[in-house]
């Protein structure tokens, strides 16, 4: 009987342990920056933004990409990932998302372990990934952080 509340013990500690972790993401994610808008208040804004620009063939596409995500946490992947696409689609002045920049927002926006996947799906819909490469190149464990600046630099570069 002691071992069970033992090991009870450690699984609510767990579970309080990993909830805390997401809850304290959560928060930080809401705190402003140095521009007075938090990172949700920025992709916020880019999703509400750039809603009227997508066309349905990059609707459907987002949503094959975001698929193998927990339906649990699938609306903040969606927004997430639809707000760096938006915020790319801005900065390059598009009138509509292509489906190269729904690629490119998915690249910039995910980690690199979610790469693989997206390699799998192009293929099976037979897209030329090789205007990509820079992209997932550049990619480390987190391209979120300064991505705009590693994007010009990769775009300015002299090519060889």
């Amino acid at each position: 009987m002691e071992i069970v509340l033992v090991l009870w013990g450690f699984f609510l500690i767990g579970f309080l342990a990993i909830g805390g972790f997401f809850m304290f993401r959560k928060f930080l994610k809401q705190i402003p920056k140095a521009d007075g808008k938090s990172v949700m208040d920025w992709e916020v804004y880019y999703f509400e933004k750039t809603k009227g620009l997508w066309k349905e063939n990059e609707k459907k596409l987002l949503e094959e990409l975001i698929s193998p995500v927990p339906e649990l946490f699938r609306d903040v992947a969606r927004q997430k990932i639809a707000s760096k696409i938006g915020e790319i689609a801005l900065k390059k002045n598009n009138s509509l998302i292509t489906q190269d920049i729904v690629i490119e927002g998915y690249i910039i926006a995910t980690p690199k372990r979610d790469h693989k996947f997206l390699r799998k799906k192009l293929k099976e819909k037979e897209i030329d990934v090789t205007p990509f490469e820079e992209l997932f190149a550049l990619s480390k464990d987190n391209y979120q952080e300064n991505w705009e600046t590693k994007y010009k630099k990769q775009k300015n570069a002299p090519n060889h």
